[in-house]
């Protein structure tokens, strides 16, 4: 038998299968208007997108679906900002939350500037603004904008502005204004929808009054910068008419200061014609080796220089260079011009010669006339065999004298004749015939060349007035040490260089001057260097030259080279007899060349050449041992340790045989 069961418990049974029913019921219909709305929206959606593709690029989420992970949009990896969080709501199909806000499905917000978002099915798509790439030269970006715009030109102000077309007729509220998409009808009836419409009309009349201010404020900028520009205009064409002013009066100043000049000069003949085998070039005329028989008449009173050289000419008349009184040098070397074939007057109108050259040529006298302002003159190779007192007279001025190759000697040179030349400081007297050196020189003199003369000797009073010299040459000539006198030169305080080689000697001159520097004596017949020759030497010899002697093994003394340990930089005393290394070259603490080479040395010893004390001090920088008797392989080891490479040592060839 059956328990009776209670009526209120039927009751209850029934009332909730009843509920249960209409839930199903309800579920079912709420279902079908959601898949009909879908069905309808996707379109608006997809059309949306379609159309906004011409503007903007779509970026599909990275994860999309329901398990409430954050979904990041692509081309937010460039913003330098926290990325939002797009959540979908679990439990409910098709619907999103931004930031704690639920937006139903086909929403379209914007959560940055510049970015658009649509909530469809539960995913969020997001589109971000592509500006254009824009060609202009000025640009500006409007306020509330995203992309920057060109204002060169006046263009309607839609297209300036890159928005939507403003109405024309403002009754139409909803002109250019993209609107939300349409929702169900179910919720345009509540509450939420209708306070979003109202947001929606009052962001829309934001929106229309935010347009109208920036569509002012770009003409105002616009004025702006059309107003700037045409002031830049205005002041770059003012500068360039400054300019083209300022060059127009430099023109014509300069046109002036022409005329001025040319007043002064008379211009060149148009067309000008110069002997055949001549040349001009700016201020120089040349007729070298042109066959000329006398001096052309020019007409040039620019001209500087004249090159007559190598041609036949025979005399210089009074006015041969009256169409060149501006001349500064003349070559008239290698000619046929005799000294009675000068007029006196020929030179005397040239207030500007400084450099005359009359090298052979057949001269039998200084020319007269020369004028005061000559520094430096050339009579080589000619025929003079006097030189009178009054020679030289009015050239006080010349620095250099060259007579070389004439017939002079000190019998028919005025001693007095030198004296005009107060500025001579360089004097040639070579192949001439000088028996002693000639008297009367100037005091300015520092450099005396007296080679292939017949100098026999020096007598103490020879250089007592040049009290100046720095440099002579007396090499090529018959002097033995036994004639020179031991006051000849001694004391002379400026003497650094003498030149004696190829003469008679069999010494090394003592008495040499105790400023000497620098001493040549190649191609004598020495065989001994004194001691002590070099001691009285202040600082100290420097360079000394006896390449071509006769010097032995016994020639140089321990006491040779004193005075020179300190000082002597270049030794030569190759091309002579020596059987060994001279004593005392190992304590040159300054010498950079050494030069032994073809002598008869058989032994180089470990301290002959380096002092092996003092092996850090790297100073020779040359040193020649070739064509001697020396066996390579029996050189010691530090024999060159004081040579700063060994490259720079010559050692081959040696006539040694084994």
């Amino acid at each position: 038998m059956r328990p009776k069961i209670p009526l209120c418990s039927i009751l209850q049974t029934s009332v909730m299968r009843l509920r249960l029913l209409l839930a199903v019921s309800f579920f079912c219909c709420l279902s079908y208007g959601n898949t009909k709305d879908q069905s309808v929206g996707r379109p608006l959606a997809q059309g949306r997108r379609k159309g906004r593709r011409t503007e903007h690029r779509g970026r599909v989420p990275i994860n999309g679906g329901y398990n409430g992970a954050s979904v990041f949009i692509e081309s937010y990896k460039a913003i330098q900002e926290p990325k939002p969080n797009y959540n979908v709501i679990p439990g409910n199909i098709g619907h999103c939350v931004f930031q704690g806000i639920t937006m139903f499905d086909k929403t379209v917000w914007s959560p940055k500037p510049c970015v658009t978002c649509l909530c469809s099915r539960g995913e969020v798509v997001c589109d971000e603004t592509q500006c254009p790439v824009l060609h202009c030269q000025i640009k500006f970006q409007p306020v509330g904008e995203c992309c920057r715009i060109c204002i060169d030109s006046v263009h309607d102000v839609s297209e300036i502005s890159g928005d939507s077309p403003v109405p024309d007729d403002p009754s139409v509220p909803d002109a250019g204004i993209p609107h939300l998409p349409a929702q169900t009808g179910e919720r345009r009836q509540t509450g939420k929808y209708k306070n979003a419409e109202r947001k929606r009309r009052k962001k829309q009349n934001k929106e229309k009054e935010r347009q109208r201010k920036q569509l002012e404020e770009q003409e105002r900028y616009k004025d702006k910068e059309l107003r700037r520009l045409q002031e830049e205009a205005e002041e770059r064409a003012a500068a360039k008419a400054q300019q083209r002013l300022r060059a127009v009066d430099h023109d014509e100043e300069e046109e002036r200061e022409q005329v001025v000049w040319l007043r002064d000069i008379p211009p060149l003949p148009t067309p000008y014609t110069l002997p055949q085998g001549c040349t001009i070039s700016d201020v120089i005329v040349s007729c070298e080796n042109a066959k000329l028989t006398s001096i052309p008449p020019l007409s040039i009173p620019e001209l500087k220089s004249l090159n007559l050289k190598g041609n036949a000419i025979t005399t210089i008349p009074a006015g041969a260079f009256n169409g060149i009184l501006n001349l500064e040098w003349v070559d008239l070397g290698k000619n046929k011009i005799s000294s009675s074939g000068i007029d006196p007057q020929a030179f005397k109108n040239l207030k500007f010669l400084t450099r005359m050259y009359m090298d052979g040529n057949l001269l039998e006298e200084i020319p007269q006339g020369i004028p005061g302002t000559l520094l430096e003159l050339k009579i080589n190779e000619n025929n003079i065999h006097e030189i009178e007192e009054n020679s030289f007279e009015g050239l006080n001025s010349l620095v250099t004298l060259e007579m070389e190759g004439n017939l002079l000697s000190e019998g028919n040179v005025n001693p007095k004749a030198f004296i005009p030349l107060n500025q001579l400081t360089y004097l040639r007297l070579g192949r001439n015939h000088f028996r002693m050196i000639p008297q009367g020189l100037p005091p300015s003199l520092q450099e005396l060349h007296l080679e292939n003369n017949l100098i026999e000797e020096i007598s103490e009073g020879a250089l007592n007035q040049s009290t100046n010299i720095n440099v002579i040459v007396l090499r090529h000539n018959k002097i033995d040490e036994s004639r020179i006198a031991p006051l000849a030169w001694l004391n002379h305080r400026t003497l650094e260089s003498i030149d004696l080689s190829y003469n008679k000697l069999h010494l090394v001159p003592s008495f040499l001057p105790k400023s000497l520097v620098h001493l040549v004596l190649v191609g004598n017949q020495i065989e001994r260097i004194p001691g002590y020759v070099f001691a009285h030497m202040e600082p100290g010899l420097e360079y000394l030259y006896l390449s071509y002697n006769k010097l032995d093994g016994d020639g140089v003394e321990p006491e040779s080279f004193f005075g020179t340990f300190l000082t002597m930089t270049e030794l030569c005393l190759d091309h002579n007899q020596l059987t060994s290394v001279p004593t005392g070259i190992n304590e040159m603490t300054s010498l950079h060349f050494l030069r032994l080479n073809n002598n008869n040395i058989r032994h180089i010893g470990e301290d002959n050449i380096c002092d092996p004390l003092n092996d850090e001090d790297l100073h020779l920088v040359a040193l020649r041992l070739e064509n001697n008797l020396i066996d390579p392989q029996k050189i010691p080891p530090t024999a060159f340790s004081c040579v700063r490479s060994y490259s720079s040592i010559i050692l081959k060839p040696q006539r040694f045989k084994k």
